[in-house]
């Protein structure tokens, strides 16, 4: 099974957790799967920018990132919070490789908003790197840094990289592991399994908003895109992914379209 897990900077914020998660991750790689990493890390991004006297500012949940920012950029997403993952995984047992969506043009970005500085959208996603490295065992380990073929470096919203690459990998699941425990309705109850068109209404409804809004779109934008099955779990669960592999409902499932017996 292809497979991409995608990583809230928030896990990855306490070595405990993150060294929790990582044994279940080449657990997965040993098993068979195809595994590919995106992960986050604006938390680090933030104190390290605090620490330096750089307000951070945001527009619509994104960061504006100045020269200066982008500078952080690479020494937070792709250097520091991007190296202690892959040292972790390799600490568990599994070759891991990291990478940015710059390396090989794995994804390509334009400028969002000239408001928010640097800030990219993605236009393009170049997996043959990723099939070339899962293919010989690899685990490719992607930081949330893209750029474009005249050369400039964007920072783009981790959820956002998450899609691009599970789509151009042609994953068969997607998992947000984060900070919440799933996807709460209008009455704050869990779902445990959403269609594209339920996601909708929840942000129609006002039910789900900020983070969350900005998951199920990516989410949604993913099962549109091919991606077969999409979770959102808390990754600070007692073995979540293993759970998940095995077949446990953990966290919210969501699917283009519910199918219904015949």
């Amino acid at each position: 099974m292809k497979l991409l897990v995608k990583l809230g900077g928030t896990l990855l914020d306490h070595a405990g957790t993150r060294d929790r998660l990582t044994p279940q991750i080449a657990s997965a790689v040993r098993e068979g799967h195809r595994v590919v990493v995106v992960h986050g890390g604006g938390k680090q991004m933030t104190r390290f920018l605090d620490e330096r006297g750089i307000e951070s500012k945001f527009v619509n949940g994104l960061r504006v990132t100045s020269p200066e920012t982008i500078d952080a950029v690479l020494k937070v997403f792709a250097g520091s919070v991007n190296h202690e993952l892959v040292a972790a995984l390799n600490r568990a047992g599994v070759p891991a490789v990291g990478l940015s969506g710059i390396d090989a043009g794995l994804v390509e970005a334009e400028q969002m908003d000239p408001e928010l500085g640097a800030v990219g959208r993605v236009t393009r996603a170049n997996p043959a790197l990723l099939d070339l490295l899962t293919a010989a065992g690899y685990l490719p380990t992607v930081a949330c840094v893209a750029g474009d073929r005249a050369g400039n470096i964007y920072n783009v919203n981790a959820d956002q990289m998450a899609v691009a690459c599970a789509a151009g990998f042609g994953a068969d699941k997607l998992i947000f592991l984060t900070d919440v425990e799933g996807v709460l309705d209008g009455a704050r109850q869990l779902r445990s399994v959403l269609t594209a068109a339920e996601s909708e209404g929840l942000i129609r409804e006002g039910a789900a908003t900020g983070g969350m809004q900005a998951k199920l779109n990516a989410a949604t934008a993913a099962l549109r895109h091919g991606v077969g099955e999409v979770r959102i779990a808390a990754g600070a669960a007692p073995s979540a992914l293993t759970r998940i592999l095995s077949g446990e409902e953990l966290g919210t499932r969501l699917v283009l379209e519910e199918v219904t017996a015949s």
